[in-house]
């Protein structure tokens, strides 16, 4: 269907036009149970809004989400920001404290709450609040009750909880709102760290232009179905699973429960999901918990996997089997958030699986480059949005400080994706360095900080990064790694960490991996397939000594193998194992201030 042009790039134009053209379509529902319609949808933004205006909530005011994905989030999103009023997502994850300080930091007038995640701020003096609600049936909770009340007024259906449909006096109509282009509309912390907390401005400018940008690259309309399974507070989800598909009429189903593998199997069957956005994860989960086993358990397949023909005939077959654990219908699989390994990339292209990655930050409301699944070029991210200016700053590639550091930079928190090439991870072509953009979806600026603002966006409006890249001869970008996380060698050579973890990550025993310098010399941490391992060590029926012994030899294995494809400047000196998962962020990244330590 061709939908004429938006009157202006804002979210209540944006969701008038969809109800407009598609109000008795599904837009957004649990998977097995029915969706609310766009015009339902509407009409529960507008109580929302109206109910929030009736409660002393004004315009610039900022009001938070803290919730599980659920359709009421898209409400709750969608009427806060029509009213010139700010929506603050907040990740699930984040500690209690790092919550509160959230809240006190972008003073929140009002907050948005699960039943399950009440537990979070039920400390936080909630009084200060204008009002507080309970998100999973939009009820006005009081700031005297506990966790434990709240539960059973819940699970009884307890009038106590008096809903804002009835409460709220009169609708606000999308249609009359004027709200600019230019104004905020999200504040999204990328850390809830109380030292250092970075609140993104987002503008309905900015995240509706990168939605359009990003339509005129996939394919994706009325007749689509999402199965959304990333938190929304996150802005990959948000812009790209949430206000992208409202914007042409597509239907998004949630899950009711956390998406773990007896969850989500069911649900993909029921929703059959025609597109699904995902981070690296779930497809190496998969890649290597289910697709390798099977190929290694048997002699003549694993021998045939080793010749390049008869690997893409086995990857072929494995494809269809897991297209069908996806529902049968997936015509693209968006991958974002962090980057792929190559050997999974490599799996996906060979067994035609229609993968589609793009590269972008928070700060950018995400997406910066991007492909298609038709489009796709192994190892990239794809071209710019159009309208979008990306640049590579050469000089920032050996602009370190004396610790080998670079400058202040924003967090890829967004949706990036693809490693480093093998063949040139430890000696980059002299055409890397820092990738610069400049655009639409570029942010306002940093909450109530101009200085780290004006240190990432200069005055010609191009932001830093802080992210390594290149470009082919077509266009295609290539991130390279962290200007932050260069590691100088012993003769001023630039050494790319997640080049060398990309190598690691080639072993079928290796799940994670941090590369760092100590001491002078570099050190490679990984975290292994233990679950692999342990079915090899119950079929040899090895002993404790033995099993300790295999691992040490690994260890040396994956070094002496790793520096085989290394320059001679970047190779590790020593694997160590690290035997829990490591600390991720809540989008996956591994915390590497964690267990990298200065010398």
């Amino acid at each position: 269907m061709n939908l004429p042009p938006l009157k202006e790039k804002t979210l209540p134009e944006l969701l008038h036009r969809s109800i407009t053209h598609f109000g008795d379509q599904p837009a957004l529902g649990y998977a097995g149970k029915k969706a609310t319609t766009y015009r339902q949808l509407g009409d529960n933004v507008s109580r929302v809004a109206s109910f929030l205006k009736e409660n002393g909530i004004n315009e610039g005011d900022r009001v938070a989400i803290l919730s599980e994905n659920s359709p009421n989030w898209g409400a709750a999103f969608f009427g806060i920001t029509s009213l010139k009023v700010v929506a603050v997502p907040i990740l699930n994850d984040f500690h209690p404290s790092e919550i509160h300080h959230i809240l006190r930091h972008s003073g929140a007038s009002a907050l948005f709450v699960s039943e399950r995640l009440y537990h979070k701020v039920e400390e936080f003096d909630l009084e200060k609040l204008n009002v507080v609600i309970l998100i999973d049936n939009l009820s006005v909770i009081s700031p005297e009750w506990s966790k434990d009340r709240l539960r059973r007024l819940y699970a009884e259906g307890s009038r106590e909880l008096k809903r804002i449909k009835h409460m709220a006096l009169r609708k606000v109509g999308l249609a009359s709102l004027d709200v600019p282009e230019d104004a905020p509309a999200s504040i999204i912390y990328t850390s809830g760290t109380t030292g250092h907390s970075k609140g993104v401005v987002l503008t309905h400018g900015n995240i509706v232009s990168n939605a359009i940008g990003l339509d005129k690259i996939v394919t994706v309309d009325h007749n689509d179905r999402l199965l959304s399974i990333l938190p929304l507070a996150h802005v990959y989800e948000c812009s790209v699973g949430l206000v992208m598909p409202m914007m042409i009429g597509a239907s998004v189903s949630y899950v009711d429960k956390p998406p773990t593998a007896p969850v989500l199997l069911p649900a993909l069957q029921q929703v059959r999901p025609t597109v699904m956005l995902s981070v690296p994860l779930i497809i190496e989960k998969m890649y290597k918990g289910r697709i390798m086993p099977e190929i290694q358990k048997k002699w003549a397949i694993r021998t045939a996997y080793r010749i390049t023909a008869l690997r893409k005939m086995i990857n072929r077959k494995a494809g269809r089997k897991l297209k069908k654990i996806f529902g049968g219908a997936l015509r693209m699989f968006p991958i974002g958030g962090a980057s792929i390994a190559p050997e999974v990339e490599r799996f996906m292209k060979e067994e035609d699986f229609p993968y589609a990655v793009g590269y972008g930050l928070t700060e950018t409301s995400p997406i910066v480059t991007g492909s298609n699944e038709k489009n796709t070029r192994l190892y990239s991210v794809g071209k710019p949005l159009e309208g979008t200016e990306v640049q590579i700053d050469f000089e920032s590639n050996g602009d370190m400080d004396e610790t080998g550091i670079g400058n202040t930079t924003p967090e890829s928190t967004g949706a990036t994706s693809s490693r480093t090439r093998a063949s040139q991870t430890a000696f980059p072509p002299k055409n890397v360095g820092e990738i610069l953009v400049r655009g639409p979806g570029v942010m306002k600026g940093y909450y109530n900080d101009p200085d780290l603002t004006a240190q990432t966006i200069n005055k010609d409006g191009w932001l830093r990064t802080g992210d390594l890249g290149e470009f082919d001869e077509d266009g295609y970008l290539y991130i390279r790694g962290r200007l932050k996380n260069i590691i100088i060698g012993p003769s001023g050579e630039n050494i790319y960490p997640e080049g060398i973890e990309s190598i690691l990550h080639q072993s079928e025993y290796v799940l994670e991996s941090l590369v760092y310098k100590q001491e002078n010399r570099l050190i490679a941490r990984v975290h292994l397939n233990y679950e692999k391992l342990d079915e090899e060590f119950a079929a040899k029926g090895l002993s404790q000594t033995e099993i300790r012994d295999f691992i040490k030899e690994l260890l040396v294995k994956l070094r002496d193998d790793t520096n085989a494809k290394l320059a001679s400047f970047s190779r590790i000196a020593e694997v160590q194992e690290q035997t829990e998962p490591f600390e991720k962020t809540p989008t996956h990244k591994i915390k590497r201030y964690l267990y990298v330590r200065e010398n």
